[in-house]
């Protein structure tokens, strides 16, 4: 009975291992989540502050947090663009350790339209070298595209690079002749809200009819 009982005792339960193991995985969600929605939440945050160096430091933080956690599958294709990737962490970091150092308001007005050009820089680069940053999304969900999909990823991608444009440029255009509360609402709040309805929107009509419809005209050369 004595040389049983140290066996029950290092023995564990299979749903206590997978608990320890799944643990981490939602602590990390959690935390990649929040660091997400930390940067609208700074630029939201700025106009009641009114202390530019305070959010610099913070999006600085913010910044190599993101950098630092960054994973799973949605980061991987992300971080095929290292020099690159690199390169716009670089600008942004540059920018957030400017504004801490001079407390610039105008520069900190600025930095939605940096954050926009990093954007359109990974963005643009794939369609350059291939395969388009949507196709690459797509794939996590549907690994093997048909060649119409393929075509219709790359031309959602330049659509993307059309909206960072457009976006940054209005965003300038905001820094520069809008009141520091109606900046921070349009590049903390409103801009993100169009980004999410262009995200969903896309999603919806990729998997309704891009992909089926892509699926068929396989079939049929097939």
């Amino acid at each position: 009975m004595r040389a049983a009982h140290p066996r029950m005792q290092m023995s564990e339960p299979p749903h206590a291992a997978s608990g320890s193991g799944a643990r981490p995985r939602w602590s990390r969600t959690v935390v990649l989540v929040l660091l997400k929605l930390a940067y609208p939440v700074l630029i939201l945050c700025a106009w009641r502050w009114d202390a530019p160096r305070l959010v610099g430091g913070m999006l600085l933080v913010t910044l190599w947090l993101q950098r630092w956690a960054g994973g799973g599958p949605v980061a991987i294709p992300l971080r095929q663009l290292s020099r690159l990737d690199w390169s716009v962490v670089a600008m942004l970091s540059c920018a957030s350790a400017t504004i801490v150092v001079t407390d610039s308001e105008l520069l900190l007005r600025f930095y939605p339209l940096l954050v926009n050009l990093g954007l359109l820089i990974a963005f643009g680069a794939t369609l350059v070298r291939g395969p388009s940053m949507i196709e690459k999304f797509a794939r996590l969900g549907s690994p093997d595209l048909p060649p119409g999909a393929v075509r219709y990823t790359r031309r959602v991608t330049q659509v993307w690079c059309a909206f960072f444009v457009l976006n940054g440029a209005f965003s300038a255009y905001t820094a520069l002749y809008w009141s520091r509360a109606a900046w921070s609402l349009y590049n903390g709040a409103i801009a993100y809200g169009l980004i999410g309805l262009l995200l969903a929107g896309e999603y919806v009509w990729r998997r309704l009819f891009v992909l089926p419809r892509a699926a068929r005209a396989d079939s049929e050369s097939a």
